[in-house]
């Protein structure tokens, strides 16, 4: 297991060297999205109508952050079950996203799609939302707003800890 501190925008040419296992702490941008984001995502692809982010190259972080507290930016924000976004994780990595932050395992096709597009999926830990949101140090709402917490944001992070669940050769914390 190795240690690695990586910039967001390196994901996509460094995804080749993690490892299930491997903890990393990323800084730079991600995207805050959920189940409902997701969908509405998913009908914008459907319509060939312009996304709130470009898919190629992006992190997609699957929180619903609280409301921040006065003199932060962000509440506490902690990943949200994984499976949930499933059904939406193959067509994403097929259209370039290169990296998923969440908890808990996921279906065989995001693996496959994860392996095929040279892409990872990382946890980070439930239950420590609080501690989470220290490491994000700019939060924009960018879509969606009308979705309340799980709104599309933008984040900056910085040094924000996670581990490769699911390296682009196979490898899994979950076997």
């Amino acid at each position: 297991m190795a240690v690695y501190h990586i910039n967001t925008s390196e994901l996509k040419s460094r995804a080749e060297e993690l490892c299930a296992g491997d903890e990393v702490f990323l800084s730079g941008v991600v995207y805050t999205a959920r189940d409902a984001a997701h969908k509405k995502i998913t009908a914008l692809l459907d319509e060939r109508k312009d996304l709130p982010f470009d898919l190629d190259g992006a992190c997609i972080y699957y929180a619903g952050p609280t409301p921040a507290r006065p003199g932060m930016p962000i509440g506490s924000c902690g990943p949200t079950t994984s499976s949930r976004m499933d059904v939406f994780a193959p067509r994403f990595l097929d259209l370039g996203l290169c990296a998923m932050i969440g908890k808990g395992q996921r279906s065989k096709e995001v693996v496959d799609a994860v392996c095929r597009n040279k892409a990872v999926y990382f946890c980070s830990i439930g239950g420590a939302g609080a501690l989470a949101a220290m490491c994000i140090k700019e939060c924009e709402v960018i879509a969606f707003p009308e979705l309340g917490c799980e709104s599309v944001k933008k984040l900056t992070l910085k040094d924000f800890p996670v581990y490769v669940a699911l390296d682009c050769k196979g490898g899994s914390l979950f076997n």
